[in-house]
C-alpha cells in the first residue's frame, strides 16, 4: 500500500505541475496579446489659434528671447520648428 500512496502522490504532483504550466502559459499569452494591442499615443491636435491646421508661430517677447536663430528661421518660413 505504501507504493500505491507514493505513486498517487507523484501523479498528483505531476498533474498539478502540468495544470500550473498550462494556466501560466495561458495568462502569459493573454498579457502579451493585450500589450501588443495597446493603443499608441494619439497625435497632437493643432493649436487652438490655428483652426485650419496651419502653423502659427509664438511671437511673444518672452518666447522670442529664448529661441535660437534656426528656430526663428523655421517659424518665419511657416514650418513647424524642429530645433530648440
Amino acid at each position: 500500500m505504501n507504493r500505491v500512496r507514493t505513486a498517487v502522490t507523484a501523479a498528483a504532483i505531476a498533474g498539478s505541475m502540468l495544470v500550473g504550466g498550462v494556466v501560466g502559459a495561458t495568462l502569459y499569452g493573454v498579457s502579451a496579446l493585450t500589450a501588443a494591442a495597446a493603443p499608441t499615443a494619439a497625435s497632437p491636435t493643432p493649436a487652438a489659434g490655428s483652426p485650419s491646421g496651419t502653423f502659427v508661430p509664438n511671437e511673444t517677447a518672452a518666447h522670442e528671447a529664448t529661441e535660437s536663430a534656426a528656430r526663428e528661421a523655421q517659424e518665419n518660413a511657416g514650418q513647424v520648428p524642429t530645433v530648440p
